[in-house]
């Protein structure tokens, strides 16, 4: 179950990279706008959502979900102890000196 989520995961991972940087960035009709009459806004209301707006959204879920899942299951792992093998130490002697 662990290995199936991890492929997942990694999978989910790289196609985020992909989809983010196949989208266009919010300033990138800037130069445009400022020159003459553009469609977009600067920093007005971006209209509809887009169709890659809308997988980033899904692939972004689901990058949450196999991440808190893979918490999980290498959180619960095992509770043992580096420390469980070490012996307890003798017992301290302490030493007077007559006089």
């Amino acid at each position: 179950m662990k290995v199936i989520f991890l492929i997942i995961h990694i999978a989910v991972c790289v196609g985020l990279v992909f989809i983010v940087l196949l989208q266009q960035g919010k300033g990138a009709g800037m130069g445009i706008s400022l020159g003459g009459g553009s469609s977009q806004t600067l920093f007005g209301s971006s209209g509809a959502t887009t169709f890659l707006q809308k997988i980033t959204t899904a692939v972004a879920i689901v990058f949450m979900v196999t991440s808190i899942a893979l918490s999980m299951f290498y959180s619960k792992t095992g509770k043992s102890s580096i420390m469980g093998d070490l012996k307890t130490p003798p017992p301290v002697v302490e030493m007077t000196i007559p006089g």
